[in-house]
């Protein structure tokens, strides 16, 4: 398993491989005022959403379905307070794994977090942010932000971005530098569907992506929300696709895999990490 986690090292630092990265990323970041648990995995959500009481089975099953139970009963500004509440906060602290990776100045990342912990460690380099939208007049399901280093500028146009630039892309939304959200079902039915149709991912990405391998880490494959999110940003990679990593997988996942091309690495995340910065000491 080390040579395995090895060749994935040594892939994620040829910059040819893109970290595809889910909600255990953050499994170890706490507010650095209270030293609470950042609300990440779709339970933590829901109980985070409903006071710290669980809902019925039915919208446990998964964050989205709950969060459109609220949306229905309280309004979409209610789901949009939490998040904003939630993730807004900047006491947060970043994740182990998001340093890493950030240290590893990787050209281009996918953070299906909500969280501003990447941002943070990207703030000090010229970088392309992506975020994404749902629910608005627009065709588009994205918007564009261009970081010179120092801070964000307003939203541009595909051709005011920088190419050179490192891109970071929060497909489900971030607070900063404009709060956006892909929270309740109805937000996932319309960014899924567009983004099938093309129109959730850049021009100039959908160009650049061509040919790169992914890694993807942090998310398990069981739900079909992530699945549908993973093939669409994926079309196009190379072959073999790259590497899943999931401790203990399941036949569903296995399967899926197997279909997209991905190698199943049956470890966590974190060893990956691990293993990095026992070789850089």
């Amino acid at each position: 398993m080390d040579a395995k986690l090895a060749e994935i090292r040594t892939a994620l630092a040829s910059g040819t491989v893109a970290p595809f990265i889910g909600a255990d990323a953050l499994a170890t970041v706490t507010h650095g005022a209270d030293g609470r648990k950042i609300p990440a995995t779709s339970d933590e959500l829901i109980l985070a959403l409903n006071n710290g009481q669980p809902m019925a089975p039915r919208l446990m099953y998964e964050f989205p379905r709950a969060a459109m139970n609220v949306e229905l009963k309280r309004g979409r500004s209610a789901v949009n307070r939490f998040m904003e509440q939630t993730y807004g906060d900047t006491a947060w602290q970043e994740a182990p794994l998001h340093r890493w990776l950030a240290g590893l100045e990787l050209p281009y990342l996918i953070d299906l977090n909500r969280d501003t912990g990447l941002q943070k460690l990207y703030a000090s380099r010229p970088h392309t942010l992506i975020v994404g939208t749902a629910r608005i007049a627009s065709g588009l399901r994205y918007k564009l932000y261009r970081h010179d280093g120092q801070a964000y500028g307003p939203a541009v146009a595909d051709d005011a971005i920088d190419p050179a630039a490192a891109v970071l892309f929060k497909p489900c939304g971030t607070p900063w530098p404009e709060p956006s959200w892909i929270a309740s079902d109805a937000d996932y039915v319309d960014y899924i569907t567009e983004l099938m149709g093309g129109f959730a991912i850049p021009p100039f990405l959908k160009e650049r992506r061509k040919g790169l391998r992914y890694l993807v880490a942090g998310t398990r494959l069981n739900r079909d929300t992530v699945r549908m999110i993973l093939a669409e940003f994926i079309f196009g990679a190379a072959q073999p696709a790259g590497w899943v990593m999931i401790a203990e997988p399941n036949d569903k996942e296995r399967r899926f895999c197997a279909r997209l091309g991905l190698e199943l690495v049956e470890a966590d995340v974190h060893e990956l990490a691990g293993l990095a910065e026992a070789a850089a000491a």
